[in-house]
């Protein structure tokens, strides 16, 4: 009973983190936004704003985020391989 009282709280609790952010769930607008509306499609050659964002203008922390989400992924699988080699039959 203890443990679903404290989940319902901690969901609770993240329902409401974008709310006391953002006082009326608007996200504000910044002149950044604007520069990249405008100059995102000449300096790409991009269609997709949010594409050329991640993939040219933020270009190399995505690939840092990948390598380590790879690395992550390598070292669970790596855990979990060992912990079945040891194991007893």
């Amino acid at each position: 009973m203890f443990k679903k009282i404290i989940l319902i709280i901690l969901f609770a609790f993240f329902l409401l983190i974008p709310f006391l952010l953002h006082p009326f769930g608007q996200p504000m607008a910044t002149e950044m936004d604007d520069y990249f509306i405008k100059n995102a499609q000449n300096q790409t050659g991009n269609n997709n704003v949010v594409s050329s964002i991640v993939f040219d203008y933020r270009g190399l922390d995505t690939l840092g985020e990948t390598t380590v989400l790879f690395a992550a992924v390598l070292g669970v699988s790596l855990i979990f391989s060992l912990g079945a080699e040891s194991k007893p039959e």
